[in-house]
């Protein structure tokens, strides 16, 4: 197998759940780091068919998305597994990643561009250990327009900061439910820990609610999963909600 070779954008959650499953898979690969908004250029001139990350070139194969990556990993490389093969595992599994992929991880992604867009001091920080092919600092400097642009893609509107927020305390409370039942957590992590651990684990960069978080199952899992995360977002959300406890379980 030629060594793989997989695009991401710094910072970008999904990105990294795509660079760990190939670690857990034991696979060797080489990271390919873009510019936010220009990546989408980037990617179709690489031949990809779609403009998301992480993209991922392995075995002649060319692969987007984390669930796509997560199934032609486990042709490549069956084991260690990350869909089960049990059918009632796999679908366990397959709709904690769906929430994963639908619901949590458009969250953080549209409240930090909304915060960065306003306040821009915290975009090094998630820049670190990033190779550009330009100086760190001489992007930031120059990101105004892409932070802008990312903005727009992802709808960072204030009505859906506002819906993001009102359902924050929800999405956590279902991530620990997911932990508590098994289908997230146990000792050989699946294509759900890695989808949704790293999205919670940027979550966990937000000073607002960072360490609330981390004193719940939740944050626990996802220092875990994804124990390095670059960056720290100041404070930019001043409705920002509780997150301290659990919402009461019901039977």
């Amino acid at each position: 197998m030629k060594k793989a070779r997989i695009f991401v954008i710094p910072g970008s959650h999904p990105s990294l759940a795509g660079r760990l499953m190939l670690e857990h898979k034991g696979i060797d690969y080489g990271r390919i780091d873009l510019v936010p908004a220009l990546h989408k250029l980037v990617l179709r001139a690489a031949g990809f068919p779609g403009v998301t990350v992480p993209a991922l070139r392995i075995d002649g194969r060319k692969v987007q998305g984390t669930h796509a990556i997560a199934v032609a990993l486990d042709e490549i490389r069956p084991e260690p597994r990350l869909l089960p093969e049990d059918p009632a595992e796999r679908a366990r599994v397959e709709e904690a990643n769906r929430f994963g992929d639908e619901v949590l991880q458009p969250m953080p992604r549209r409240m930090i561009w909304w915060a960065l867009k306003r306040d821009r001091s915290g975009l090094r920080s998630y820049s670190e250990g990033a190779k550009l092919g330009l100086p760190v600092g001489l992007a930031v400097k120059t990101a105004a327009p892409f932070v802008a642009l990312s903005a727009r893609f992802n709808e960072s509107t204030d009505e859906n900061i506002r819906a993001d927020l009102d359902a924050l305390p929800g999405v956590i409370d279902q991530v620990d439910a997911y932990i508590a039942d098994g289908t997230i957590g146990g000792a050989a992590p699946n294509l759900a820990d890695f989808q949704i651990a790293t999205s919670v684990r940027l979550f966990m960069t937000f000073e607002d609610f960072g360490d609330a978080i981390a004193a719940r199952p939740a944050g626990e899992h996802a220092r875990r999963i994804a124990p390095d995360y670059p960056g720290r977002l100041p404070k930019a959300f001043p409705d920002a909600p509780d997150l301290r406890t659990s919402a009461p379980r019901t039977s």
